[in-house]
């Protein structure tokens, strides 16, 4: 692939970036410059840009995709592409692929954990016995099971169904909201929209994919349904969630605890939900693991590596 010029958007792993640059011709975006020395850049290089890798979340707009005449496939280092334009990809014949699959395990144990960590107050506890209050002020206060929750689930695909698996064996009944009933599981029950799931849950958990009909999903209404007991878990993409709403709603206590890897504008985090003891905020680190990483990075080189030698893309999207 040394005749492949190739460029890297944002950081990531250096594993991916270290074998970017010795396989194929490898320009970086400069992501910290200000917008006219980027311009400048895209003017100079963009002729040049045959593959653009990037991660779903971080870029790959109309503006973006027509400073790159030359472009041919975008390889996203992650599940989701929804900052992609896709349609501009399918109008100029621009491959897309994504990193399905390889990063199922890692997001479900996350998830998982959040929930863990929420009602069982993990974080604070630590906290507790790090400050020394264990020894100065006596046991910590009672905590709420995870055992035998209600766990609904938004997006029964591959994150979700490994999450299902995950909480039966806590003794968890499972139901799920999507677009349509899967047959295939039954001894999960489907409920028809995500108010319903939501009233019918202890624990919320979003693992769905981001689209118009999935922006903002949790809403109020949602948060109100699932109440001052439930949980929500968010391992999809902020924007699934009303964010102001969720804020207030553990602020006044209609909604008991939140488990956040995921934020509307990464890696800006409101101060409302920084400042509140009844969330557990993690930096996107779903797919964070060595193992994880280095598998996602290899299914973006294996992409790029068909694609140049014409061959059926791996993990296509467009």
């Amino acid at each position: 692939m040394e005749s492949l010029c190739v460029l890297l958007l944002h950081p990531v792993d250096a594993y991916l970036e270290q074998e970017l640059a010795r396989r194929c011709r490898l320009l970086r975006f400069c992501w910290d410059s200000p917008p006219d020395r980027r311009d400048a850049f895209l003017r100079e290089h963009g002729p040049s840009v045959r593959a653009l890798v990037t991660g779903g979340g971080a870029g790959g707009d109309a503006a973006l995709l027509d400073a790159l005449p030359r472009l041919e496939i975008v390889a996203c280092y992650s599940v989701g592409f929804d900052r992609v334009d896709l349609a501009r990809c399918r109008d100029r014949g621009i491959r897309v692929t994504n990193t399905p699959g390889v990063l199922t395990d890692d997001v479900a144990d996350l998830a998982v954990g959040l929930a863990i960590a929420v009602l069982r107050r993990i974080p604070q506890a630590d906290g507790y016995v790090h400050a020394g209050e264990w020894k100065a002020n006596g046991q910590y206060n009672l905590t709420t099971r995870f055992s035998g929750k209600k766990v609904g689930i938004i997006g029964l695909g591959r994150i979700g169904l490994a999450i299902a698996k995950r909480v039966e064996a806590f003794g968890c009944p499972v139901s799920y909201y999507q677009r349509r009933e899967l047959q295939a599981y039954p001894n999960y029950t489907y409920l028809p929209t995500a108010v319903e799931l939501a009233a019918n849950s202890d624990i919320l958990v979003v693992a769905c994919s981001l689209n118009e009909q999935s922006r903002r999903i949790v809403s109020r209404e949602v948060m109100e349904a699932l109440g001052p007991s439930g949980v929500l878990v968010n391992v999809g993409r902020g924007a699934h969630v009303h964010e102001p709403e969720l804020a207030a709603a553990l602020a006044e206590g209609r909604l008991g605890g939140a488990g956040l890897d995921v934020f509307e504008d990464e890696p800006e985090v409101p101060e409302a939900l920084t400042a509140l003891d009844n969330v557990v905020l993690a930096p996107h680190v779903g797919s964070g693991t060595h193992e994880t990483r280095r598998a996602m990075g290899d299914l973006v080189l294996g992409n790029l590596e068909a694609h140049v030698l014409k061959e059926p893309l791996l993990t296509p999207v467009v």
